[in-house]
């Protein structure tokens, strides 16, 4: 066993509340017809640990097919020009997710991410920030079928324990921090929650799916979990200079090239029609509480798969380490989530979460948190060694 120590006090997360994008591909499906087939010392923290777990190759899953849109009403085209509704709304967010302009949970609904995300897209290309209508454009070319048809993997087996206790004192025994469900596996999977999935497929025991069911997803890539393996990433020439930027009032993580206009970050609320070239991706995020936010210029420290997150009950409430620290294997429900990104500040990093829907909402004691779909793109646009600001 490897254990990579971090100081996580100040990530405790108070609420209970891939590979990058471009390396997924879209996973197709069969048709609907198939029919078979306060602030602590930098020291008092609980740890992060990382102990990689063997993870066998997947087999391929079969290739999406579109679905026609769950919407029984006639499907009303929206205004090029204005925020789109119903099913252009999803196209919308599906299209920013794959650019890797994070919309948040695709849910169909433009809310504070996705408008951010369509910003930071119009800042990449010179448009007005508040613009529509070139945005929706592009969507629409790129993303003709907003919906496709899932089959329930067969490895989602391997990925979910419905007798997953809640209680810290016991997820220690817990050799995997899996989903509870399976509709838990494939909504995080699909880049949605539990919800909008119970919306798009009315008809369907959501909570009774099993392997080889199918459903109505989002038609984005999709988050294949089974293809972590525990890995610990290297410093890359490319990638270990470039920048990110923590914007704690925006919500939103925002990474830039390595080259002098990406360290001079511009108010993304400023008025620009200048292509800024620089910016990479964006996605939102839950900052730590104000208190405990550690500004200033950090360094990205190591990138770590399915952490292993040490809890230690008496360094929460004093400060001071025990012996009776408990390790809570890695998994989508380890309150760090899938990936660990450490800075060179003690106590602080960017990782992922066991409640992606309250991202935004809820906010950790130091830590940065983003869902899982999306932290686990960060080795393929961060490695050890970039810059981070927090600000």
């Amino acid at each position: 066993m490897r254990i990579i120590s971090f100081v996580l006090l100040l990530c405790l997360i108070q609420a209970q509340a891939q590979t990058p994008a471009e390396e997924g591909r879209v996973l197709k499906a069969l048709p609907l017809d198939f029919d078979e087939s306060p602030e602590q010392p930098a020291a008092a923290g609980p740890e992060p640990a990382h102990q990689p777990e063997p993870t066998p190759t997947p087999a391929p899953e079969p290739t999406l097919t579109p679905a026609p849109s769950p919407n029984p009403a006639p499907v009303e085209i929206s205004p090029i020009d204005q925020k789109p509704t119903g099913d252009d709304a999803v196209r919308l967010q599906i299209f920013l997710d794959h650019e890797n302009f994070g919309p948040g949970v695709i849910d169909g609904k433009i809310g504070q991410f996705s408008e951010l995300a369509v910003k930071s897209w119009n800042e990449l290309h010179g448009h007005p920030l508040d613009s529509w209508t070139e945005v929706n454009t592009a969507a629409r070319k790129a993303v003709p079928n907003p919906y496709a048809v899932a089959i329930v993997p067969e490895v989602s087996e391997k990925w979910v324990d419905t007798k997953l206790t809640y209680k810290r004192s016991q997820q220690g025994n817990v050799k995997r921090m899996s989903y509870r469900s399976i509709v838990e596996f494939m909504s995080e999977r699909y880049h949605t929650d539990i919800p909008y999935l119970t919306a798009l497929n009315p008809n369907v025991k959501i909570y009774n799916l099993k392997p080889r069911d199918t459903i109505i997803v989002p038609n984005v890539n999709a988050f294949q979990i089974e293809n972590l393996t525990g890995a610990a990433f290297e410093q890359d020439e490319a990638l270990s200079q470039r920048h990110a930027v923590i914007d704690t009032k925006l919500n939103q993580v925002r990474i830039y090239e390595a080259n002098l206009r990406a360290l001079v970050v511009a108010d993304p609320e400023a008025p620009t029609r200048v292509a800024n070239q620089s910016l990479i991706a964006t996605f939102p995020i839950t900052p730590g509480k104000p208190q405990f936010i550690r500004y200033g210029k950090w360094t990205m420290q190591n990138a770590v798969e399915l952490p292993v997150w040490r809890y230690d009950q008496q360094l929460l409430d004093t400060g001071k380490r025990s012996n009776n620290a408990i390790n809570i294997a890695g998994g989508p429900n380890n309150p760090v989530g899938v990936l660990w990104c450490g800075l060179s500040k003690p106590g602080i990093g960017m990782h992922g979460t066991s409640d992606p829907e309250t991202i935004g909402r809820s906010r950790s004691a130091g830590c940065i948190r983003l869902a899982n779909w999306d932290i686990v793109r960060i080795p393929g646009l961060l490695r050890p060694g970039a810059s981070v600001e927090i600000r």
